[in-house]
């Protein structure tokens, strides 16, 4: 009787949110080194909840994360080799590494990217025709 007792709502939103923080914590490889050095990378059942938690990539939940790339990890993590290397203390500073040229990157590549588009606004509002035109005259 007790494999069939269904799961309370409050519950349910402890579950949720135990999981959004457990799975945003994937994004860290000190972390992903912590658990690999303490053997839980290795052990079947903690495996199988990695594997469980892939239902975080649909849209529906994604859209709760603040740290996407944990996501990355994540499948990341259903590799055997990967989660081996994880072991390694440079790996995990590799990673983190990767991942602070990654962002640095991408912050540069936006700020550019929004600067062009500052830029190109006040030409485009130049070149439209005003609105109240003569259209309403005839």
């Amino acid at each position: 009787p007790m494999a069939g007792v269904m799961e309370t709502e409050e519950q349910s939103r402890n579950r949720f949110q135990s999981e959004l923080e457990f799975i945003q914590c994937l994004a860290n490889p000190n972390y992903l080194n912590f658990l690999a050095q303490r053997g839980y990378l290795r052990e079947k059942p903690f495996v199988n909840y990695l594997k469980y938690l892939l239902y975080w990539k649909e849209p529906d939940y994604a859209k709760f994360l603040k740290y996407p790339h944990c996501l990355h990890m994540l499948e990341l993590l259903q590799y055997e080799h990967f989660r081996k290397e994880l072991v390694n203390a440079q790996c995990a500073k590799f990673i983190d590494e990767q991942q602070l040229l990654h962002w640095q990157h991408y912050s540069r590549k936006r700020t550019r990217l929004q600067q062009a588009l500052a830029e190109q606004q006040p030409t485009q509002q130049q070149q439209q025709p005003p609105a109240h035109g003569n259209a309403t005259a005839k």
